[in-house]
């Protein structure tokens, strides 16, 4: 496997509503910083791979207009998913894989404040039993807590303290939208949103964008000094019925993890893309995390929740740690579909060995 490290990662500030700026202005400037970080000219990014979905900007083609942020021209070698850009990034590790290029632009956006996002994740169900009776993310969110709390793992407190927990870490980072001390007792006394959710089990509507540079062998050493090695990389699928799936755990989060190797030594800290409080501790239990490991430094998904955008955040997050340092071993976590459907799982190192 040729070694392949994020360089470069860059985020926009997690906003309730962004009305100043259109996807071209809100992908450009994390663009240009993450190329700065990464000390790799525009010309010289051989691969670029995008994340988005043009049901929450409300228009068709919006990823061809984002475009124009990374100046695609003279013509460049392109690519998008209509997903998380956690995933995006998995197609140009792929890309890299192949030797012909040594660098990749990987870049994701959202604004969930433009429409019902209700309305919007409805279409991604089962269209003949399950969309017909427009049930909103939170709504499947709640049934899968339900499950949990049945099955005697964890209450009600747990959640509290998971999202209290998360909100007081994201205080030390700038970019997050909702930040804190917030007392578990205190959440727990807060009437139900969709029970056994309250407010603070559930993710801000979030708009914004976020920007990694990836790069190869020798260059990755050459431009940065503590690069952020993929050790592993993985993604696996569950049934789209929820009705045929244990809701309580994720097959699909423990194979992805086994394939990437996450066990092979410890890790420092764990990103986990976690929407909703209750599945952090399901994350948790398929991914092994001991109680040494640190759980979301940057607050999570709970603190800032970029749709389309919020899997590679935690990419970048966890690399950050180890390019400044402060980490030597992490593993990063995205997820798309409802009740954690699909899961990718990333392991980044300083020394770039499984």
């Amino acid at each position: 496997m040729r070694a392949v490290a994020v360089v470069g990662f860059a985020q926009s500030p997690a906003v309730r509503r962004d009305q100043e700026h259109d996807e071209i202005e809100l992908v450009a400037p994390v663009v240009t910083e993450a190329l700065r970080r990464a000390g790799i000219a525009r010309r010289d990014i051989g691969f670029v791979c995008s994340g988005s979905s043009d049901y929450l900007i409300g228009r068709p083609f919006s990823f061809v207009s984002a475009l124009d942020a990374v100046a695609p021209w003279p013509p460049i070698a392109e690519s998008h998913v209509e997903m998380d850009g956690a995933f995006a990034l998995h197609e140009a590790w792929v890309r890299l894989q192949c030797g012909d290029i040594d660098s990749a632009l990987v870049y994701a956006f959202g604004k969930s404040s433009l429409g019902d996002l209700g309305d919007v994740l409805c279409q991604q169900l089962d269209p003949f039993l399950v969309a017909p009776l427009w049930p909103d993310p939170v709504s499947l969110a709640a049934l899968q807590a339900r499950a949990l709390l049945d099955s005697g793992r964890y209450t009600e407190r747990d959640f509290a303290e998971v999202a209290a927990r998360n909100r007081r870490s994201a205080k030390d980072n700038p970019n997050a939208q909702v930040r804190g001390d917030f007392d578990p007792g205190a959440l727990l006394a807060a009437a139900y949103s969709v029970a056994p959710l309250r407010r603070h089990d559930c993710p801000p509507i979030t708009d914004g964008a976020v920007a990694i540079v990836l790069a190869a062998g020798d260059l990755a050493r050459r431009v940065c000094p503590r690069p952020a090695f993929i050790t592993g990389i993985d993604h696996r699928i569950e049934a789209q019925s929820l009705g045929v799936r244990d809701l309580t755990r994720s097959p699909s989060t423990e194979l992805a993890a086994e394939r990437a190797g996450v066990h092979a030594r410890p890790v420092d800290l764990a990103e986990l893309y976690a929407p909703f409080s209750h599945q952090e501790l399901i994350l948790r239990d398929a991914l092994r995390l001991g109680p040494g490991v640190t759980i979301n430094p940057s607050g999570g998904a709970l603190a800032a929740h970029t749709l389309m955008a919020a899997g590679l955040v935690r990419i970048g997050e966890a690399a950050q740690r180890i390019l400044d340092g402060g980490a030597h071993r992490a593993v990063a976590h995205a997820t798309s579909g409802p009740c954690l459907q699909q899961n990718l799982v990333c392991v980044l190192d300083a020394e770039g060995q499984p």
